[in-house]
Protein backbone atom coordinates (compact mmCIF):
# COMPACT_ATOMS: atom_id res chain seq x y z
CA UNK A 1 0.00 0.00 0.00
CA UNK A 2 1.26 3.10 -1.36
CA UNK A 3 0.95 6.44 1.17
CA UNK A 4 -0.56 7.63 -1.97
CA UNK A 5 -3.29 5.39 -1.95
CA UNK A 6 -7.04 7.17 -1.95
CA UNK A 7 -8.43 6.41 1.69
CA UNK A 8 -9.33 2.64 2.61
CA UNK A 9 -12.95 1.39 1.75
CA UNK A 10 -13.29 -0.27 4.59
CA UNK A 11 -12.35 1.41 8.68
CA UNK A 12 -12.78 -0.58 11.67
CA UNK A 13 -15.89 -1.41 13.04
CA UNK A 14 -16.94 0.92 16.16
CA UNK A 15 -19.55 3.74 17.37
CA UNK A 16 -18.24 6.15 15.25
CA UNK A 17 -15.52 7.68 16.96
CA UNK A 18 -12.42 8.87 16.40
CA UNK A 19 -10.55 6.80 16.97
CA UNK A 20 -13.02 4.24 17.62
CA UNK A 21 -12.73 2.99 21.20
CA UNK A 22 -14.83 2.62 24.20
CA UNK A 23 -14.88 6.01 26.57
CA UNK A 24 -12.55 6.11 29.41
CA UNK A 25 -12.94 4.13 32.29
CA UNK A 26 -12.39 5.96 35.86
CA UNK A 27 -9.69 3.01 36.74
CA UNK A 28 -7.72 4.27 33.45
CA UNK A 29 -7.80 8.14 34.64
CA UNK A 30 -6.73 7.00 37.88
CA UNK A 31 -3.65 5.01 36.52
CA UNK A 32 -3.38 8.11 34.28
CA UNK A 33 -3.33 10.40 36.75
CA UNK A 34 -0.92 8.45 39.26
CA UNK A 35 1.75 7.76 36.26
CA UNK A 36 1.69 11.81 35.67
CA UNK A 37 1.90 12.09 39.40
CA UNK A 38 5.07 9.46 40.04
CA UNK A 39 6.76 9.44 36.64
CA UNK A 40 8.84 12.16 35.36
CA UNK A 41 8.19 12.55 32.06
CA UNK A 42 10.82 14.50 30.98
CA UNK A 43 11.29 14.25 26.81
CA UNK A 44 7.76 16.18 27.39
CA UNK A 45 8.81 18.31 29.46
CA UNK A 46 11.75 19.59 26.95
CA UNK A 47 8.38 20.69 24.69
CA UNK A 48 9.09 24.67 24.41
CA UNK A 49 7.13 25.97 21.36
CA UNK A 50 4.25 25.30 20.16
CA UNK A 51 3.90 26.68 16.43
CA UNK A 52 0.80 26.33 14.31
CA UNK A 53 1.49 26.19 10.31
CA UNK A 54 0.38 24.15 7.11
CA UNK A 55 1.53 21.31 5.01
CA UNK A 56 1.08 19.94 1.77
CA UNK A 57 1.49 16.02 1.02
CA UNK A 58 4.41 15.62 -1.01
CA UNK A 59 2.46 12.92 -3.44
CA UNK A 60 -0.58 15.04 -3.64
CA UNK A 61 -0.24 18.85 -3.14
CA UNK A 62 -4.18 19.00 -3.75
CA UNK A 63 -4.08 18.05 -0.19
CA UNK A 64 -3.57 20.46 2.43
CA UNK A 65 -3.22 20.48 5.86
CA UNK A 66 -2.89 22.74 9.57
CA UNK A 67 -0.50 21.22 11.52
CA UNK A 68 0.71 21.92 15.19
CA UNK A 69 3.92 21.26 16.03
CA UNK A 70 5.14 21.00 19.93
CA UNK A 71 9.14 21.51 19.59
CA UNK A 72 11.65 20.03 21.74
CA UNK A 73 14.98 21.60 20.58
CA UNK A 74 18.04 19.17 21.14
CA UNK A 75 20.88 21.54 20.30
CA UNK A 76 20.97 24.97 17.91
CA UNK A 77 21.15 23.11 15.23
CA UNK A 78 18.34 20.18 15.47
CA UNK A 79 14.75 20.55 16.88
CA UNK A 80 12.53 17.60 16.86
CA UNK A 81 8.83 17.96 16.73
CA UNK A 82 5.59 15.85 17.44
CA UNK A 83 3.23 17.23 15.11
CA UNK A 84 -0.96 17.16 15.94
CA UNK A 85 -3.75 17.71 13.81
CA UNK A 86 -5.14 20.91 16.45
CA UNK A 87 -4.15 22.44 19.72
CA UNK A 88 -7.25 20.59 22.03
CA UNK A 89 -6.86 18.10 24.26
CA UNK A 90 -8.44 15.33 21.68
CA UNK A 91 -5.96 16.24 19.09
CA UNK A 92 -4.46 13.39 17.41
CA UNK A 93 -0.50 12.74 17.02
CA UNK A 94 -0.52 12.74 12.97
CA UNK A 95 3.41 12.41 12.42
CA UNK A 96 6.89 13.52 13.27
CA UNK A 97 8.94 16.60 12.18
CA UNK A 98 12.59 16.74 12.17
CA UNK A 99 14.08 20.22 11.67
CA UNK A 100 17.63 21.10 10.90
CA UNK A 101 19.72 24.22 10.20
CA UNK A 102 21.63 24.47 6.69
CA UNK A 103 24.81 23.83 8.32
CA UNK A 104 23.94 19.88 9.12
CA UNK A 105 21.48 20.17 5.81
CA UNK A 106 24.53 20.87 3.78
CA UNK A 107 26.70 17.33 5.58
CA UNK A 108 24.00 15.49 3.99
CA UNK A 109 24.47 13.33 0.74
CA UNK A 110 21.77 14.49 -1.63
CA UNK A 111 19.40 11.59 -1.52
CA UNK A 112 19.21 12.46 1.66
CA UNK A 113 18.38 15.91 0.89
CA UNK A 114 15.74 15.21 -1.36
CA UNK A 115 13.45 14.28 1.31
CA UNK A 116 13.74 17.68 3.02
CA UNK A 117 11.75 21.34 2.47
CA UNK A 118 12.92 24.60 3.15
CA UNK A 119 11.33 26.80 6.17
CA UNK A 120 12.63 29.77 4.57
CA UNK A 121 9.03 30.84 2.37
CA UNK A 122 6.73 29.05 5.40
CA UNK A 123 8.09 31.73 7.90
CA UNK A 124 8.45 34.67 5.96
CA UNK A 125 5.00 34.68 4.63
CA UNK A 126 3.65 34.17 8.06
CA UNK A 127 2.54 30.86 7.66
CA UNK A 128 4.50 29.61 10.72
CA UNK A 129 2.80 31.03 13.40
CA UNK A 130 3.43 30.83 17.45
CA UNK A 131 0.03 31.09 18.84
CA UNK A 132 -0.12 33.86 22.24
CA UNK A 133 3.41 34.98 21.52
CA UNK A 134 3.93 38.72 20.50
CA UNK A 135 5.91 38.46 17.42
CA UNK A 136 8.79 41.02 18.38
CA UNK A 137 9.01 38.09 21.28
CA UNK A 138 9.72 35.78 18.57
CA UNK A 139 11.60 37.75 16.48
CA UNK A 140 15.37 36.18 16.43
CA UNK A 141 13.64 32.66 16.76
CA UNK A 142 11.79 32.96 13.44
CA UNK A 143 15.05 35.02 11.89
CA UNK A 144 16.77 31.47 12.80
CA UNK A 145 14.07 29.26 11.64
CA UNK A 146 14.21 30.80 8.19
CA UNK A 147 17.23 29.11 8.10
CA UNK A 148 16.24 25.31 8.72
CA UNK A 149 14.98 22.48 6.64
CA UNK A 150 12.14 20.01 8.10
CA UNK A 151 11.38 16.36 6.73
CA UNK A 152 8.11 15.50 7.88
CA UNK A 153 6.55 12.13 8.13
CA UNK A 154 2.76 12.23 8.25
CA UNK A 155 1.68 8.86 9.73
CA UNK A 156 -2.12 9.35 10.42
CA UNK A 157 -4.41 11.10 7.33
CA UNK A 158 -7.27 12.41 8.74
CA UNK A 159 -7.97 14.50 6.27
CA UNK A 160 -8.99 11.78 4.24
CA UNK A 161 -10.95 10.46 7.05
CA UNK A 162 -8.83 7.99 8.59
CA UNK A 163 -10.48 7.09 12.01
CA UNK A 164 -6.89 5.43 12.74
CA UNK A 165 -3.18 5.38 11.59
CA UNK A 166 -3.61 3.22 8.18
CA UNK A 167 -1.16 2.46 5.58
CA UNK A 168 2.34 3.69 4.85
CA UNK A 169 3.34 7.40 6.09
CA UNK A 170 3.40 9.64 3.80
CA UNK A 171 6.27 12.53 3.24
CA UNK A 172 5.42 16.06 3.55
CA UNK A 173 6.18 19.13 2.15
CA UNK A 174 6.19 23.27 3.26
CA UNK A 175 4.21 25.89 1.75
CA UNK A 176 5.45 27.93 -0.83
CA UNK A 177 4.55 30.77 -3.27
CA UNK A 178 4.73 28.92 -6.41
CA UNK A 179 2.17 25.93 -8.08
CA UNK A 180 0.11 23.89 -5.86
CA UNK A 181 1.89 24.56 -2.88
CA UNK A 182 0.60 27.99 -2.73
CA UNK A 183 -1.37 27.18 0.69
CA UNK A 184 -5.53 27.68 -0.03
CA UNK A 185 -7.08 31.14 1.22
CA UNK A 186 -9.66 29.39 3.33
CA UNK A 187 -7.36 27.09 5.20
CA UNK A 188 -5.11 30.73 6.21
CA UNK A 189 -8.54 32.62 6.65
CA UNK A 190 -9.43 29.77 9.54
CA UNK A 191 -6.62 29.63 11.42
CA UNK A 192 -6.05 33.00 11.69
CA UNK A 193 -10.02 33.76 13.32
CA UNK A 194 -9.48 30.87 15.59
CA UNK A 195 -6.02 32.68 16.88
CA UNK A 196 -6.98 36.03 16.75
CA UNK A 197 -3.94 36.34 14.30
CA UNK A 198 -2.45 38.59 11.34
CA UNK A 199 -0.90 36.03 8.68
CA UNK A 200 -0.69 39.29 6.38
CA UNK A 201 0.62 41.66 9.19
CA UNK A 202 3.27 39.00 10.21
CA UNK A 203 4.33 38.52 6.33
CA UNK A 204 4.59 42.24 6.31
CA UNK A 205 6.81 42.26 9.65
CA UNK A 206 9.51 39.29 8.18
CA UNK A 207 9.50 41.20 5.28
CA UNK A 208 13.71 41.57 5.43
CA UNK A 209 14.42 38.35 6.84
CA UNK A 210 17.69 37.10 5.55
CA UNK A 211 16.57 33.56 4.85
CA UNK A 212 18.86 30.50 4.05
CA UNK A 213 21.12 30.94 0.92
CA UNK A 214 20.77 27.60 -1.02
CA UNK A 215 24.37 26.24 -1.22
CA UNK A 216 25.76 24.51 -4.70
CA UNK A 217 24.76 21.05 -4.25
CA UNK A 218 21.82 21.48 -2.09
CA UNK A 219 18.92 19.55 -3.19
CA UNK A 220 15.96 19.89 -0.45
CA UNK A 221 12.63 20.84 -2.32
CA UNK A 222 13.30 18.47 -4.75
CA UNK A 223 9.97 18.56 -5.95
CA UNK A 224 10.34 22.23 -6.82
CA UNK A 225 13.34 21.38 -9.30
CA UNK A 226 12.12 18.08 -10.59
CA UNK A 227 8.28 18.22 -10.60
CA UNK A 228 8.54 14.81 -9.05
CA UNK A 229 8.07 13.83 -5.39
CA UNK A 230 7.99 10.54 -3.16
CA UNK A 231 5.59 8.12 -1.93
CA UNK A 232 6.11 5.43 0.13
CA UNK A 233 5.28 1.68 -0.52
CA UNK A 234 5.06 -1.20 1.67
CA UNK A 235 6.20 -4.91 0.74
CA UNK A 236 6.81 -8.18 1.93
CA UNK A 237 10.66 -9.14 2.39
CA UNK A 238 12.43 -11.72 4.09
CA UNK A 239 12.99 -11.53 7.73
CA UNK A 240 16.76 -11.94 8.53
CA UNK A 241 18.06 -14.19 12.00
CA UNK A 242 20.44 -12.30 14.27
CA UNK A 243 23.52 -13.27 11.94
CA UNK A 244 21.98 -11.13 8.97
CA UNK A 245 21.02 -14.64 7.49
CA UNK A 246 17.55 -15.33 5.74
CA UNK A 247 15.15 -16.94 8.24
CA UNK A 248 14.05 -19.67 5.92
CA UNK A 249 9.95 -21.18 5.54
CA UNK A 250 8.30 -23.09 7.87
Amino acid sequence: MASSDKAPDSMPVGDGSVPPGKPMTMGHQVVDKTAQMLQTLKPIKQMSQHVCTFAVYGHDMSRQIETHHYITRLNQDFLQCAVYDSDEPTARLIGVEYIVSDRILDTLPPDEQKLWHSHDHEVTSGMWMNPGVPEMNQRSELENMAHTYGKFWCTWQVDRGDKLPLGAPALMMSPQMVNMSVIKPELVRERDRKFKISTDEARKSRVNFPVSKPGNARVADYWMHTGKSFAVDIEQVEMKDLGGQKIPSI
